[in-house]
């Protein structure tokens, strides 16, 4: 018996709320918001219930919380992109690391969602307008990609990996893509670089298109002549960008410097360059983007544009949850700043 003539409840039987907020010296409806992590609960109260959940080994029923909220608990995240992209491109594991971590540490179960196709983005959508996830994070969206859009109308919270094309108004977390080429190329230009070259991304895509543009402007600070012959479709693929790099040295043999829109893309063109009897980067320098462990493996290694790939990662989980708690804001667009590391493959330290 409890010292109020009470049964009492031993550590590690199934405790409820109630018996938690009895031992708290709370009301139920308070236990219950320090359960669910609600900020509406004095410190003290939160402190009371928290020894007490610890004492009976409280475990919270999911299934019950889900109806009284109406919520799953969980968030999707919608990969718009080819599985050997997935598996190719480090971006998309370091991405989901920081979105996973932001979640765990809310408790929140993610659930990974494949749209490589017209006929599994409808899949998709379904799935996530009959309200299975609270959520979703959508990465890799091409051009006017439709489903953002009609996801926001039918009331689905969502969060854009990447700046949307067009007009939309969807809440997105971006790097500054077009500042960081530009920095890049700036470098080469500094290094005395004067047929500069990029092997750019897709150009349905934001950040391929940013990151050209930075590349031009760079050349058209420098006063220096833009040649569309300098620039090649590389597609975010290492394989794709061996090959163009390839036709490339083909119509302007005597390039100097290549910037690509990715490391990946940037260890292939090494791998073509020293195959084609040029020296990294004596002959022709070497400036990626990412900064992601590719970078590292490359011989000479690869002077990078860092973007905070996990950072924005923890920043999309974040920024979903809250509209996912305030439906009626409006939407947010979060862009972190970039870096320049400089190493060997642009004749740094």
């Amino acid at each position: 018996m409890s010292s109020n003539g009470r049964p009492g409840r031993e550590p590690g039987a199934h405790a409820t709320i109630e018996d938690v907020a009895r031992l708290a010296g709370v009301s139920r409806a308070t236990a219950s918001r320090v359960a669910n992590n609600s900020p509406k609960v004095s410190p003290e109260a939160r402190a009371a219930v928290t020894a007490a959940v610890a004492k009976l080994g409280y475990v919270p029923n999911r299934a019950a919380r889900s109806l009284m909220t109406r919520r799953s608990d969980s968030i999707g995240v919608v990969i718009v992109e080819p599985a050997g992209s997935l598996f190719a491109d480090p971006f998309f594991g370091r991405l989901l690391v920081g979105i996973s971590e932001a979640l765990a540490a809310r408790d929140i179960q993610l659930v990974l969602l494949m749209a490589q196709t017209a006929r599994e983005e409808e899949r998709v959508e379904r799935y996530l307008e009959a309200g299975h996830v609270d959520g979703a994070i959508l990465v890799g969206p091409h051009g006017n990609d439709p489903l953002p859009g009609r996801l926001e109308r039918s009331g689905v919270p969502i969060v854009l990996s990447g700046r949307q094309l067009g007009d939309g108004t969807v809440s997105h977390v971006d790097s500054d893509n077009r500042g960081g080429a530009r920095m890049a190329v700036e470098h080469l230009v500094r290094r005395g670089r004067r047929s500069i070259a990029t092997i750019h991304g897709m150009l349905d895509m934001s950040s391929g298109i940013d990151r050209r543009q930075g590349y031009r402007d760079a050349l058209h600070e420098a006063g220096m002549t833009q040649d569309p012959g300098l620039e090649a479709a590389g597609n975010y693929h290492p394989v794709t960008a061996a090959d163009a790099l390839r036709e490339l040295l083909e119509r302007r043999p005597r390039i100097d410097a290549v910037f690509a829109a990715s490391d990946s893309m940037a260890a292939a063109a090494i791998r073509v360059l020293q195959e084609s009897g040029r020296r990294v980067p004596e002959d022709v320098a070497v400036v990626g983007f990412d900064d992601s462990p590719v970078a590292l493996t490359t011989r000479p290694e690869l002077s990078t544009v860092r973007q905070p790939i996990e950072v924005m990662g923890r920043e999309m989980a974040r920024l979903l949850l809250h509209r996912i708690e305030h439906p009626g804001e409006a939407p947010s667009q979060v862009v972190f700043a970039t870096d320049l590391v400089v190493r060997e493959s642009s004749g740094g330290a």
